[in-house]
């Protein structure tokens, strides 16, 4: 296991937890970050990733992205 930050571009992932705070570990469920979904960074800008998850294309801040692990 280890936080999306280390993930390679193009590579499919699957969310095997989310950390963080109750407050933050809710904001990235509700974004559709969830145990068990399926993940992919399309791009890194800046330090931010571009992902596909859900057949959704979501931005998030490297300090999100390292609560999420895969």
């Amino acid at each position: 296991m280890m936080p999306l930050l280390f993930a390679d571009k193009g590579e499919s992932c699957i969310i095997k937890k989310v950390g963080g705070s109750a407050e933050t570990k809710k904001h990235i469920e509700n974004l559709g970050f969830v145990a068990g979904a399926e993940i992919t960074i399309i791009t890194e800008n800046g330090g931010n990733l571009i992902v596909n998850v859900k057949e959704s294309r979501v931005a998030i801040s490297r300090e999100m992205a390292g609560k999420i692990f895969v």
